[in-house]
């Protein structure tokens, strides 16, 4: 892992840019016809290509008289530099490439130094729709939800929400027009109106409507790792969260009164079940939540009569508080504004906000905005905004935290995405695998689903919410959250009852477990063990966190991303990389006692078991209802903290670091205080572990630049073994051999 840095472009510097002139003017009849109100006969366009940098490149399209500035979505505001300029052979140069400007049709073909084309863009005259290359093998991306992982084949009309009915197996969508090739390309449509057909030999993009102004995006790189660099570039690195939002959050909908929240934040603690945050519901959603209707920052009073004083006596014991919002402003007429046009202005943004105040004085830690399925893009990412900055006016030195329900590229920079009200089927957990890789390859790292799904159905068995509790345990939001709520808690299914069922007697009857089935212990067991695990791998998931943060590499991660000269690992996409060192290999089928894994070549560690497993091989492990397959690659140095009962919660047990041997290996381990923004002025700590697999031999720098560590010492063991050793950090460099 390279350097933690903060990426950023500076207003008034293109970071990267070439500043070369490159421009023609296109007469209208090669450039499109007058499709929805834009004329063709007698008018002419500018076409330009702009180096944003050595790999991304950006073609705009101008009506010649309508030259006004565009609104750019997604990207990160900037100064664009010069256009490139076409030289007297004929090309523009582009670093490595040579940039070829095409008339008939018009468009741009870019050719590598070998003289391989790597991609050519161009615009279909009669219809407007922008063709590009494919080249060989899978195609990733548009977004959340919707598709398998390979989108080759596939036509998609990139709209926003919840439609059945793959709503009920693949989430809501939140398309975003960014496709990728396993050749290491990308094409961004910043205008994101229209349908992706990936169906033929070249893919196509067909807008709903022309635009004065058009820009396209074409990203070449020489590795996956690059080409998420140069879109984070693009479109915003993802925030630093704060440390709580990586533990277990609970969620909560029909409310029955105060003792019974409170008495629920003790029963996680006297369980000694790890959890961080209550998420409660509003009034409208369900019979009686936190607020006392749609859109209400008013607390129920049946539930929340003291709001302040219960919220005070849960941070007593270490719980944050979310809190689920919906609606937008209303005009002055009363009735429901259009939250996204509002929010587009600043001003009526600022005049929303308020609203939340008094709720973030009472306690509240973090916001849930549900709904505006129906927002454009840009209304979209406005909204993620203001739930960004909105809670620093107040407390300008705490990391904000919300979940939302849309965004669009660039949500990264502000806010988390879940992928919305699915239904409760084995169908669904496995397309929840596709749709976290998916979200984390569009610059989404931080995205989890609904624990057992939303809508519960026939197949909401306790094998199902245990299946789907441990992948949840190794997404990066860790939430359980749906209707029939009280089987959602970690002891749900030995209570007897099902609570609150908000269906008919009809479909409590059909669909929901038996009363005599909700007397089964083995699942709050289970669940106390992933949620264990989770906390105890919180040192390397918040490194993890952190090398987002610095790169935009996702935390679920494809297998292309670490193995793409690898034509299985490439197609997989039941399994993924947790981080850069485990892979996770969910549990999809119901009554299993095997799982096939596909592991990539070199040598792998079964978590569990700690047996070397030699890989480039398809595997069968047994497995029981407690194992969800975890492997390890060889040459990993693994930070393992003590168990915890919430992320701050201080502990006297010296971190471990386990080696597992076989290979080289190195990992930069990241801390700071896990709250404020601190760590931008160098309030942190960065301890560079190397591993050198011949000499047996463990060493640690730490970053001069940094903090030393808190602790004076680790404990080091290799997998496998028995024992293991005290490092003192004594000094900003040391070595261990073991």
């Amino acid at each position: 892992m390279g350097e933690l840095t903060r990426r950023r472009v500076l207003s008034g510097v293109a970071c990267g840019a070439t500043s070369l002139l490159f421009s023609r003017t296109i007469r209208a009849g090669q450039v499109f016809s007058g499709v929805q109100g834009v004329p063709a006969v007698g008018n002419s366009h500018l076409l330009t290509v702009v180096a944003v940098s050595p790999r991304t490149l950006r073609l705009r399209v101008i009506q010649q008289g309508k030259q006004g500035p565009a609104a750019e979505t997604g990207i990160v505001p900037r100064e664009w530099p010069e256009p490139l300029v076409e030289t007297d052979a004929g090309f523009a140069a582009w670093g490595q490439y040579k940039v070829y400007l095409e008339q008939s049709p018009w468009g741009v073909r870019i050719v590598d130094g070998a003289g391989q084309t790597r991609q050519r863009v161009y615009l279909e005259p009669s219809t407007g729709a922008i063709h590009f290359s494919l080249g060989q093998g899978p195609l990733f991306g548009l977004g959340e939800g919707g598709h398998p992982l390979n989108r080759r084949g596939t036509s998609d009309a990139m709209l926003n929400g919840s439609h059945r009915p793959d709503l009920a197996t693949f989430g809501a969508r939140v398309p975003i027009p960014w496709i990728m090739g396993a050749g290491y390309w990308g094409v961004f449509v910043a205008h994101p109106w229209g349908t992706f057909d990936l169906s033929g030999e070249e893919g196509r993009f067909l807008p709903v409507e022309q635009t004065p102004t058009r820009d396209i995006f074409i990203v070449l790189a020489d590795s996956p790792a690059e080409l998420l660099q140069e879109w984070a570039d693009l479109t915003g690195y993802p925030h630093m969260p704060p440390r709580w939002a990586l533990g277990y959050m609970q969620s909560h909908r029909t409310l029955e009164n105060r003792e019974a929240v409170l008495e629920e934040a003790r029963q996680f603690r006297e369980r000694k079940l790890p959890c961080d945050a209550m998420i409660y519901l509003g009034t409208g959603f369900c019979p009686s939540g936190w607020n006392t209707g749609h859109g209400s920052f008013t607390f129920n009073p049946t539930v929340f009569p003291d709001p302040a004083a219960m919220f005070h006596e849960m941070h007593d014991e270490h719980f944050k508080i979310v809190l689920h919002v919906v609606s937008c402003p209303e005009d002055l007429h009363g009735e429901v504004a259009d939250c996204g046009a509002a929010l587009k202005d600043p001003s009526s943004a600022a005049a929303y906000w308020p609203n939340h105040l008094p709720v973030q004085a009472a306690g509240a830690d973090g916001w849930w905005p549900d709904e505006g399925d129906e927002l454009p893009p840009a209304s979209r990412l406005a909204r993620n905004r203001m739930y960004w900055e909105g809670p620093q006016i107040q407390q300008p030195n705490v990391r904000p935290f919300a979940l939302h329900r849309n965004g669009y590229a660039g949500l990264q920079r502000y806010g988390w995405l879940w992928s919305g009200d699915t239904f409760s089927t084995w169908k669904t957990l496995a397309a929840q695998v596709t749709v976290g890789i998916t979200a984390g390859l569009c610059g989404i790292p931080y995205w989890g689903s609904d624990t057992g799904g939303f809508v519960p159905t026939s197949e909401f068995t306790a094998e199902l919410f245990v299946r789907w509790f441990q992948f949840s345990a190794f997404c990066p939001l860790f939430r359980c959250h749906g209707r029939t709520w009280k089987l959602r808690l970690p002891w749900g299914w030995d209570l007897g009852n099902y609570g609150p069922a908000e269906f008919d007697g009809q479909f409590n009857a059909s669909m929901l477990p038996r009363p005599e089935d909700l007397h089964n212990k083995a699942v709050e067991e289970i669940c106390r063990t992933y949620l264990n695990l989770r906390y105890i791998l919180l040192p390397y998931l918040y490194s993890a966190v952190a090398e987002a943060h610095a790169t935009g590499l996702p935390i679920m991660r494809a297998l292309w991303l670490a193995y793409p000269d690898d034509e299985r690992a490439v197609a997989t996409e039941d399994a993924y990389l947790w981080g850069d060192n485990i892979l996770v290999a969910p549990v999809l089928e119901p009554g299993a006692t095997h799982r096939t894994v596909y592991l990539p070549r070199g040598l792998w560690w079964d978590y569990w078991t700690n047996a070397p497993v030699e890989g480039g091989r398809e595997l069968k492990r047994e497995i029981n209802l407690e194992t969800m397959p975890l492997y390890v690659k060889a040459g990993t140095i693994l930070p393992i903290g003590p168990v915890k009962q919430f992320t701050q919660e201080e502990s006297s047990e010296p971190m471990q670091l386990r080696v597992y041997p076989g290979a080289d290996g190195t990992f930069l381990l990241y801390d700071d205080d896990g709250s404020s923004f601190r760590y931008q002025q160098g309030e942190l700590c960065r301890i560079a572990c190397t591993w050198s697999d011949s000499k047996r031999t463990l060493t640690l720098q730490v970053d001069p630049l940094g903090q030393m560590p808190k602790q004076e010492s680790l404990l080091v063991e290799i997998a496998g073994t028995r024992g293991s050793k005290h490092i003192a950090i004594s000094a900003r460099e040391v070595s261990v051999k073991l």
